[in-house]
């Protein structure tokens, strides 16, 4: 008799679930790669007054590679060095973790001047919503 699983949809992050499927994704992976490296990798930016996380760099590491997938700081400490050294400081972790290379996505309003200024070339976009707006996928080599 097989069972029937309970499927629940939602626009809600569930941290448990998101480490759930990473165990089951990271066992598969093991059965056809011989092993699964990923890993976790943040930088989180603090207030210094009162502790609270203004900004940071979000990603993980995994088969020589680093993903970028989040990387935001407030309007009052940009242009000030903050975001090169955080991204620096988050491709010599990648590279201690034995990465070759790092991928992103980010928007066209975003920052893709700011990544290729630190070495991050395009190798992709694709029109997205809103009309004239376009997704940038970008690598580099590390």
């Amino acid at each position: 008799m097989s069972k029937t699983y309970d499927i629940a949809l939602s626009d809600q992050m569930e941290i448990e679930a998101e480490f759930a499927v990473g165990r089951v994704l990271g066992a598969y992976n093991v059965t056809k790669a011989g092993y699964s490296d990923w890993k976790p990798l943040s930088i989180v930016v603090r207030d210094p007054e009162t502790g609270a996380v203004v900004g940071g760099l979000i990603g993980k590491t995994s088969y020589k590679l680093f993903f970028l997938d989040l990387f935001a700081l407030p309007d009052s400490v940009r242009s000030k060095g903050l975001g090169a050294k955080l991204l620096a400081q988050a491709e010599e972790e990648a590279r201690k973790r034995g990465c070759v290379a790092a991928e992103l996505m980010t928007i066209h309003f975003q920052a893709p001047g700011f990544y290729a200024r630190h070495g991050w070339r395009e190798f992709g976009r694709i029109e997205i919503a809103p009309p004239g707006h376009t997704r940038i996928f970008m690598r580099k080599d590390l």
